[in-house]
């Protein structure tokens, strides 16, 4: 509601309400929580929802690097969250039993059992929820299969590798009832709930549009890691890796450490790095919407690759930047680098306000022309992007059986606008998207096929 709809009678009274709501605002923001999302609360109904008393018992399907942030940070908080990890999988022997161990140590008496094969996994019925870790291309087929044998679902971001993956998890999603949370942390940093409640107040008008960034520096190439001197055919079921993708390609420990560099596995820093700022701002907007249109403007002249040796030069974009259209108006432009780290200033710009994501705060300025009517504002400090509250946030929704930060109905949106970019920079054309029809068109009003596996040499 906008704040001339207040029924208020004078100036005066219009800015004593203001400030009173301010300062509301400020109480919540003081208590440094805001317990649910300010959207969707109810959309996602499950028939077997599991007791606030109940234990959670997760399985954890790859536990490489971030798999094995989810196990170490999950550890700790399994007493407060009464949540136990007693399955892990894996493609490789060495990482099936590095988190076995972790889980393990200083837990006298603790079971956990290991699997190369997902599926052997997913027909636990003791288990009640996965969290999916694996390699982009993986992410669709275990989500939905794990859902579809009655299992919630913690997957990484990015959601999907693909367009029609993501329909088909949010399908899966929306028959089984199950919770889905996607990795993008950010979600429950409660700043970005802060600045939904402000706009959902009407204190900056209509959104007109955003600006972000997730920018590194690396001269040696980012996503270059150790290549690892347990790494080799016989530890790893190569075969199950790189499906989807090939059966045919042999084992390369550069793409198995090193996948993020190229196509055929993920699309990138569109992947990687613009989920973390695209789920929070459509949040923050309090009722996210799917892209009318979408453009994207890669780059790679800088080839630092040629910094790290006996590593071929990647695929995917060294800098990349993103527009994007919503049916409302609102314009969101993103900016993502691997070969500079100074980022853009956090901001939502509204007809009316702007509101800057100033570190751990959120603080409004009113637009020059309504000073009068609005007041500037700073919230108090919020704790920051966390993990382990990312986790928690999972849990009580699982409990309360009640939409995620970073849900469905959010995350299937947020994908949209990252396949419809990697179209976009990948086909150099304008992406126009009908969420009725589910189908994409270039600016001539020509349907555009989705990029799926295969559909192009390096994919």
């Amino acid at each position: 509601m906008s704040t001339e709809n207040t029924p208020v009678g004078s100036d005066a009274s219009r800015r004593e309400f203001l400030k009173s709501a301010n300062a509301a605002t400020a109480a919540v923001a003081a208590t440094g929580i805001l317990k649910t999302p300010v959207y969707g609360q109810n959309k996602a109904p499950s028939a077997n929802v599991i007791g606030a008393n109940s234990r959670i018992t997760i399985g954890h399907i790859g536990v490489g690097g971030q798999g094995m942030a989810h196990v170490s940070q999950m550890k700790p908080k399994h007493g407060d969250n009464n949540t136990a990890s007693i399955a892990v999988c894996d493609v490789s022997q060495h990482r099936q039993d590095f988190a076995k161990n972790k889980i393990l140590d200083g837990n006298p008496g603790a079971k956990v059992d290991t699997y190369g094969d997902y599926r052997k996994l997913l027909e636990r019925k003791d288990i009640d929820a996965i969290v999916c870790a694996t390699v982009d291309h993986w992410h669709t087929k275990v989500s939905v299969a794990a859902l579809e044998s009655g299992k919630h679902v913690y997957v990484e971001k990015p959601m999907t590798r693909y367009l029609g993956e993501a329909f088909e998890i949010y399908d899966a999603v929306k028959k089984t009832g199950k919770i889905l949370q996607v990795g993008s942390q950010g979600c429950s940093d409660m700043k970005w709930h802060e600045a939904a409640r402000l706009i959902k107040a009407g204190k900056i008008g209509p959104i007109v549009m955003s600006q972000g960034s997730y920018m590194r520096n690396s001269p040696k190439g980012e996503w270059n890691y150790p290549i690892q001197t347990w790494s080799s055919a016989a530890d790893t079921d190569w075969n199950m890796w790189i499906n989807p993708v090939s059966k045919k390609i042999p084992f390369n420990p550069d793409h198995y450490f090193r996948w993020r560099k190229y196509y055929p596995y993920c699309a990138g820093l569109l992947g990687d790095l613009f989920p973390h700022k695209l789920h929070p701002y459509m949040l923050a907007t309090g009722n996210p919407e799917f892209p009318a249109r979408v453009a994207a403007v890669g780059s790679k002249k800088f080839h630092t690759d040629m910094n790290t040796p006996n590593t071929p030069a990647r695929d995917v974009p060294e800098i990349i930047q993103l527009i994007a259209e919503f049916p409302s108006g609102y314009v969101m432009h993103i900016t993502s680098s691997t070969v500079n780290e100074v980022g853009t200033q956090e901001m939502i710009r509204g007809h009316k306000a702007t509101l800057t994501m100033a570190g751990n705060k959120v603080e409004l300025t009113p637009g020059r022309p309504f000073t009068e009517e609005i007041d500037a504002y700073t919230s108090q400090p919020f704790q920051g992007e966390n993990l382990p509250n990312h986790h928690k946030n999972w849990f009580d929704s699982i409990r309360a059986n009640k939409q995620p930060n970073a849900g469905i109905e959010l995350a299937v949106k947020v994908q949209t606008v990252i396949s419809l970019a990697e179209m976009s920079d990948r086909l150099s054309i304008m992406c126009n998207f009908d969420p009725k029809t589910r189908k994409v068109t270039d600016g001539s009003g020509k349907e555009i096929k989705p990029l799926t596996y295969g559909s192009l040499p390096l994919s």
